[in-house]
């Protein structure tokens, strides 16, 4: 396991590195000056030239480019162009958003996905498994900003049964919760048909199982056999699923944040394309890079942990 956890840390690293080249290649290669679009039109030339050179713009590519990678790797991301702050400060000011709406996000697919999928698997070929089948599908192909717009509609303007826009007051965890509730919904509800067909597919296999017969032979009740014996085996599978949608999530977290009127890193890039704080959008980008790479480790470790034979893959 340790020699299987090494393998997967450098690979994490191999994959964080590239990322980082690759996403200082899209910043360099987009068209404009950032000085000037931060600074307005009204600026002088020479407030433009001070200004690239605060940013490092006036420097060749190559050391731009091993500037912003021993910074990224020492926690130093730069600092922001409007306020001088430091990069890393304001994305961690917003991480916890997006992080409450990400967990609520796989709060959603978990607690609906994993029964819907024992359900079907239990009742294969039955109406319930035909339901199931068309739910998953259906909810997998509608994108997440139309599953919050549709929700902020129905459950916040229509119906008024919990708050629109907003991620609640401080200090009001009560209020918080509301507030997650239909932006999780959104960025969740697709990969809750995931989740159940992954469990569905799992499940009708270790079903299958010898130890499975011998239990139902040696008359264990059958709800012990399914909760206790085969979906123990059956979801393990599932957290590799988990690991990438947690980056498929963070995507639509975007879109979340941006009908409701949430903050998080993902509105605080959107807002900072907008007016080309490319500091600011870098250290936003790879942070969300890491923490995509870092629960895909995890996600990996804790399958290595359950089910020795994948550890022998790498």
């Amino acid at each position: 396991m340790l020699i299987y956890a090494v393998k997967r840390l450098g690979l994490a690293v191999v994959i964080v590195s590239l990322a980082m080249l690759l996403l200082f290649s899209m910043i360099y290669l987009i068209p404009g000056d950032p000085a000037a679009v931060a600074l307005g039109p009204r600026a002088t030339e020479a407030m433009r030239e001070a200004l690239r050179v605060k940013m490092g713009l006036d420097q060749p590519v190559w050391v731009q480019f091993w500037n912003f990678f021993r910074g990224a790797w020492t926690g130093d991301l730069g600092r922001e162009v409007l306020s001088d702050r430091p990069v890393a400060r304001v994305v961690m000011e917003q991480l916890p958003h997006t992080l409450a709406l990400i967990a609520g996000g796989i709060t959603w697919s978990v607690a609906l996905g994993i029964p819907l999928g024992c359900w079907a698997a239990v009742n294969r070929g039955g109406w319930s498994d035909r339901i199931v089948g068309v739910l998953s599908v259906a909810v997998i192909a509608v994108p997440s900003f139309v599953v919050a717009i549709y929700a902020l509609l129905v459950f916040a303007v229509t119906l008024r049964w919990l708050p629109a826009i907003g991620a609640g007051p401080p200090g009001d965890p009560g209020a918080q919760l509301l507030h997650l509730i239909l932006p999780s919904l959104a960025v969740g509800l697709g990969w809750v048909g995931y989740i159940a067909r992954m469990v569905r597919a799992s499940m009708l296999e270790v079903l299958e199982e010898q130890h499975i017969r011998t239990a139902r032979a040696f008359g264990l009740p059958e709800r012990r056999i399914i909760f206790r014996y085969a979906l123990a085996i059956a979801v393990p599978p599932t957290v590799t699923l988990l690991g990438v949608g947690i980056g498929q999530m963070l995507s639509s977290a975007v879109f979340a944040e941006i009908v409701f009127a949430r903050p998080g890193v993902g509105k605080l890039v959107y807002d900072s394309i907008l007016t080309r704080n490319y500091p600011l959008v870098t250290g936003a980008v790879m942070v969300t890079t890491v923490l995509f790479v870092l629960i895909n480790l995890a996600a990996d470790l804790v399958v290595g942990a359950l089910d020795p034979r994948v550890r022998g893959r790498l």
